[in-house]
């Protein structure tokens, strides 16, 4: 039997074929029998290609969910895609600007969500593709939209059933205003960055006296819609003033000075304006002191009529007239530099303003607690474990939830006010009368839910909820989450809040926080610093698979990753190392028939050991998610062990009596590699293993391997791991020596019994000629092994000059010395390992570690010819 296999591994050959086979034969669609494993993807947003994260999110839920299949699991990998309310309506804004020249207002919102939803079918069916060209064994069958009809009814029935037990409500609240997207965002759709900004000192007199309070801000220009100043009840300095009214400059409104213990007396002068309607500590004061709201912002964050002489100002126009007039009235008292945090809208970098405003709110208390006993009980795991803490914290501050948005492009709020006699109609049927005087005379509600909201429905609104269907029965609730740590309260907290409430039961078992992905210093990539990786970039010069393996043998629980586009040549050449070695086997197998593992060869015990310990090691590994321990376990046996010493070891056994027993093990190791390998490299390993003498129809719903036991041999192990020292110090040797690795050396061996099968490795895999038995170390030798009462030499007579050779090695041992030193130094340097990032600290203790066992080396050597 010989099969052919191309001399070069290329994924473009490869991967689209092996993807369009797989969905043919229907693997990816769960048959609805025997136990079941279930997970939903978190549903990229509609604005773009795919980027790095989401890379290794999709693969790192792929390894698990091929892992299950094989497993022998039912499996379900349920698809879709958000619509991404405030992200897809700035993309598309800018396209029609770009475009037609127009702004969405002067399409109309018919028009314009119009071309939306052209947008949408356009990128649902690219961001499709890249997942496909990722490899993920997603069910396509049952791919869902968070905008589709069945999602669509699922959000209506949540938000009425929400509004009947009180838990939705409509309230002014101090929000998060985006005055360039023109809508609230919550606290979590916030980027707080620093600013370098001014702190003004300000006088505010004290009615009818010579008085006056100085005030701290950094906001000069909201005190238009000042309505006190607050100081802190047992702040000696003010007790005089509390319960006084002060003149509030340039307006000349009358406010009064409130004692409160929110203030901070070490902040500015310890006395601070209140500005109800802009600032949502204010906006607590006043609820506290029933003191008036005044609003002085319009939605473009520009001053309204309640600003006065100021109004039609942008704020920081107005923040410069309002401290110029400040400064010629007298008023103003010093200005400072300082630095401070500002909000910034998460989608477009506009400095958020805080608003007073009628929105739409979940009462997200009575919500959490059935969610913050699910994690504290263990129903729900993170993995990470640390991530619980910061579950827990955020849930139990958890704030209400503001869900409506000032946009045209997501679920519309299901509510319908009468224009007649005011009632609010709440309806998951569209309402054409009035439910309390039957006029017809309705408007509904211009807002759209927060993506959020649909998002937080996304695990049983997708199996067919509010229908109880086959699906939602069998795969509700799913098992596994494989999400990022950035949205862990935009959504994961609000999936398991929701799946209480409307299933009664917990939406997964475990939550996996996946790491993120850094350029290789370390940085956050973003367009700002190009520095981003485009993952379909990546798979078109190097393949799916080497970029898949690369995002897993990187992955460590708790730790980002730090991306050198180097890593995926590194890993290229792992998958060449594959493809070449099943190219080795298979040229070997002319005349292979399948034999009983009888009679084996030490070093066939050997790696019968090594890969069933390999076994053992990726299976406890993907049930830990530990994804980099089980993708270094296979990468390190395959190659190190089978292909370096098993394949060497293997070439001239197969010209002997010993050829079919040793092609058996062959196909035996390369098969199950490939099975360990499958989840990591599915293209790679279905396009071997379709080649090797094994039944199945494909890889993907092969079984997964299995620790056998009786291949165990834990005395095979330590022999051959004995040969391979030795091996090894015979090269060490060669390698100090400068003699050749195709040159042949003699050696001898002392205190072990002769044993042909171990000499005739030893010769086999370190190129030795003759290995000689000895009681004391020969002349004109250096050691290349000892252990307890067992050492090796290699001849080196009529190889080498002696005299040369010491010379050579003394300089050598001279700039070892040195280099130790000065690494020494560096890591006794406090600031060094302080600061130096970890992975430089890492690298210099290898690299003293290193030299430091070379010097040994290069010294016993000298030590042995001198």
């Amino acid at each position: 039997m010989a099969v052919e296999l191309s001399t070069r591994y290329n994924p473009a050959e490869i991967e689209a074929k092996w993807y369009r086979f797989w969905e043919e034969r229907g693997y990816f669609t769960p048959k609805g029998t025997g136990e079941k494993f279930s997970i939903v993807i978190p549903p990229p947003n509609i604005t773009g290609r795919i980027h790095m994260g989401h890379a290794l999110n999709i693969t790192l839920q792929d390894i698990v969910v091929r892992y299950k299949r094989m497993k022998g699991y039912d499996v379900l990998w349920l698809p879709g895609e958000d619509h991404a309310g405030i992200a897809t309506q700035n993309a598309v804004e800018k396209f029609v600007a770009q475009t037609l020249g127009k702004t969405r207002e002067e399409l109309g919102r018919e028009k314009f969500l119009e071309i939306t939803w052209d947008w949408a079918r356009k990128y649902r069916k690219e961001i499709k593709d890249q997942i496909k060209a990722l490899g993920a064994s997603v069910d396509w069958t049952r791919e869902r939209f968070t905008l589709d009809e069945g999602l669509n009814r699922a959000v209506r029935k949540v938000f009425v059933e929400l509004y009947k037990k009180g838990l939705v409500y409509k309230g002014k609240y101090i929000v998060n205003w985006c005055p360039r997207c023109k809508t609230v965002l919550s606290d979590e759709e916030v980027e707080h960055k620093e600013h370098v900004s001014k702190l003004y000192y300000v006088k505010y007199p004290v009615k009818g006296s010579e008085e006056y309070l100085v005030v701290a801000t950094t906001r000069p220009e909201t005190m238009l819609g000042d309505t006190a100043v607050a100081v802190h009840p047992e702040d000696e300095r003010y007790k005089n003033f509390v319960g006084k009214t002060l003149i509030l400059p340039l307006v000349g409104r009358e406010i009064p000075v409130v004692a409160d213990k929110y203030v901070d007396p070490k902040f500015g002068t310890g006395a601070v304006k209140v500005t109800p309607a802009h600032d949502p500590n204010d906006y607590l004061i006043a609820l506290r002191h029933n003191l008036p709201m005044v609003d002085i912002f319009d939605d473009e964050a520009r001053v309204n009529e309640n600003g006065g002489r100021y109004k039609g100002l942008d704020r920081y126009e107005a923040r410069e007239r309002v401290v110029r007039d400040l400064e010629e009235q007298g008023y103003l008292v010093k200005v400072e530099d300082y630095t401070h945090s500002v909000g910034h809208c998460y989608r477009c970098d506009t400095v958020i303003e805080p608003k007073l405003s009628d929105q739409w709110f979940v009462a997200t208390k009575p919500l959490a607690k059935r969610g913050i006993e699910a994690v504290e009980k263990g129903e729900i795991k993170f993995f990470p474990e640390r991530w619980t803490k910061i579950y827990l914290n955020w849930m139990y501050e958890i704030r209400d939830w503001c869900i409506s948005r000032q946009l045209w492009w997501g679920h519309r709020i299901p509510v319908w006010y009468c224009q007649d006699c005011g009632h609010t109609n709440v309806s998951e049927e569209d309402v054409t009368k009035c439910e309390k005087c039957g006029s017809t005379n309705l408007r509904q509600d211009e807002d759209v839910l927060d993506t959020w909201f649909s998002s937080a429905l996304w695990p049983f609104s997708t199996l067919g909820w509010p229908e109880r269907t086959a699906d939602l029965e069998r795969y509700y609730p799913t098992d596994l989450l494989v999400t990022g740590f950035d949205i862990i309260f935009f959504w994961v907290a609000r999936m398991i809040m929701m799946g209480y409430e409307f299933m009664g039961e917990r939406p997964f078992s475990h939550v996996y926080i996946h790491q993120l992905v850094r350029d290789k210093y370390g940085r956050k990539m973003s367009k700002s610093l190009g520095n981003g990786i485009d993952p379909i970039e990546v798979i078109e010069e190097y393949g799916a698979d080497p970029m898949r393996f690369t995002l897993a043998i990187l992955a460590a629980q708790g730790k980002d990753i730090k991306l050198d586009p180097r890593y995926f040549d590194a890993y290229k050449k792992f998958a060449n190392k594959i493809w070449n070695a099943t190219r080795f086997v298979l040229m070997n197998l002319e005349g292979y028939e399948r034999v009983d593992l009888d009679e084996l060869a030490l070093v066939d015990r050997w790696i019968l050991t090594r890969l069933n310990k390999t076994v053992e090691a990726v299976t406890n590994a993907l049930e830990s998610y530990d994804f980099n321990i089980a993708a270094r376990a296979i990468y390190n046996f395959f190659w190190d062990e089978f292909c370096d010493w098993y394949v060497e070891a293997a070439k001239p056994r197969l010209k002997t009596e010993e050829r079919t027993l040793v092609q058996n093990v062959l196909v035996k190791v390369l098969d199950t590699s490939l099975r360990l390998l499958h989840p990591f490299m599915p293209f790679l390993t279905e396009e071997l293993w379709q080649k090797l003498p094994v039944e199945g129809e494909s890889i993907t719903i092969a079984s997964w391997p299995v620790v056998e036991k009786e291949l165990v041999d834990e005395d095979a192990e330590r022999e051959f791991t004995r040969v391979m020292e030795i091996v090894r110090g015979v090269r060490n040797v060669r390698a100090e020596m400068n003699i050749p690795q195709t040159q042949k050396v003699k050696i001898y061996v002392k205190g072990m019994e002769p044993n042909e099968e171990i000499d005739l490795l030893i010769k086999t895999l370190g190129n030795v000629s003759e290995v000689g038995v000895v009681h004391e170390r020969p002349p004109r030798s250096a050691t290349a092994y000892v252990e307890q009462d067992v050492e090796v030499y290699v001849e080196l007579g009529g190889l080498i000059d002696f005299e040369k050779e010491k010379e050579r090695l003394s300089q050598t041992i001279e700039k070892l010395e040195k280099e130790i030193e000065r690494l020494e130094a560096k890591l006794s340097n406090r600031e060094f390992v302080e600061k130096a990032p970890e992975e430089v600290v890492e690298e210099t203790k290898e690299k003293l570690e290193t030299n430091r066992e070379r010097l040994r080396r290069i010294a016993s050597i000298l030590k042995d010819i001198g």
